[in-house]
């Protein structure tokens, strides 16, 4: 078991002076049979209230507004959380099974069904197809398909953006961790497997000493559901385990985004974002 300090700085800063901002926050994890928050609070500069709420997925929402006219707005989310080893049993459920579980709970339709960001191409349905028709197993197909898509994709930032759909990034290539899930979402429900988005936080350093703080970032890979929900990073092709801190889930990454919202005032903004994760035990 690890225990992880996690503190998430992000924000924007405006071109000039807001005069009001409007905001939506999905930075703070919450507690579930893999892990347990022991502490989290979100700062917010300007000052703001806000209204914390459990959204349809099941992940934690801050919302606020900022009235005060403002040239930048920060948000600091720190969070203190035991995260337990995953136990990834085996599981028995066929094809012919899934598929009718899938069509018969609204959790697993929604799961099911293609976005924009996760529309397929066409040799990523066929890669899929192919490697699905050599399994009994859906769990042992979806496995493979993500481990194949993680090998065949480059982590290179900046080649994407948050809009970049699976399509664009499989063509290059190349992309992050964000744009891998997508591309295995698509692939996955292609042939019938529901497929989730996960977002969240993973330590770069599996040997990290206690007390040391590293540089991390915000995380993102793929559940799907086999009889039940299994995890897997296809970016760094590794199990979900004790350094992964989970905050959200989705269809893709609209539905998790850690920080949105709207404002009033003059056109163009920049977006700042720093991460750092210390093992405390």
């Amino acid at each position: 078991m690890n225990r992880l300090r996690i503190r998430h700085v992000t924000g924007y800063r405006y071109e000039g002076e807001v005069a009001a901002s409007y905001n939506e926050a999905r930075m703070l994890p919450v507690s579930s049979t893999d892990q347990f928050v022991l502490y989290s609070n979100l700062e917010i500069a300007p000052v703001s209230s806000n209204h914390s709420y459990l959204d349809y997925w099941g992940t934690r929402v801050s919302s606020f507004e900022v009235l005060t006219p403002h040239k930048e707005l920060s948000l600091t989310a720190n969070s203190l959380v035991e995260v337990r080893p995953r136990a990834h049993k085996p599981h028995i459920v066929g094809w012919e099974a899934l598929a009718d579980a899938s069509a018969k709970a609204t959790a697993f339709v929604e799961h099911s069904k293609q976005t924009r960001l996760t529309d397929p191409a066409d040799d990523i349905i066929e890669l899929a197809g192919e490697i699905a028709s050599r399994y009994e197993s859906p769990c042992e197909a979806a496995l493979e398909i993500c481990s194949a898509i993680g090998d065949q994709m480059q982590y290179v930032q900046g080649v994407t953006h948050v809009h970049s759909t699976a399509k664009d990034s499989w063509a290059d290539k190349r992309g992050v961790c964000q744009d891998i899930a997508h591309i295995a979402l698509g692939a996955l429900r292609s042939v019938g497997i529901p497929a989730r988005y996960v977002s969240g936080y993973l330590h770069p350093k599996p040997n990290a000493e206690i007390g040391e703080t590293v540089a991390g970032e915000s995380h993102a890979w793929v559940e799907w559901y086999c009889g039940d929900w299994r995890g897997f990073d296809p970016t760094n092709s590794i199990d979900i385990g004790d350094r992964h801190v989970t905050v959200g889930r989705g269809r893709d990454y609209n539905d998790v985004a850690p920080l949105r919202g709207v404002y009033a005032g003059p056109f163009g903004s920049s977006l700042f974002v720093t991460v750092e994760i210390t093992r405390e035990s």
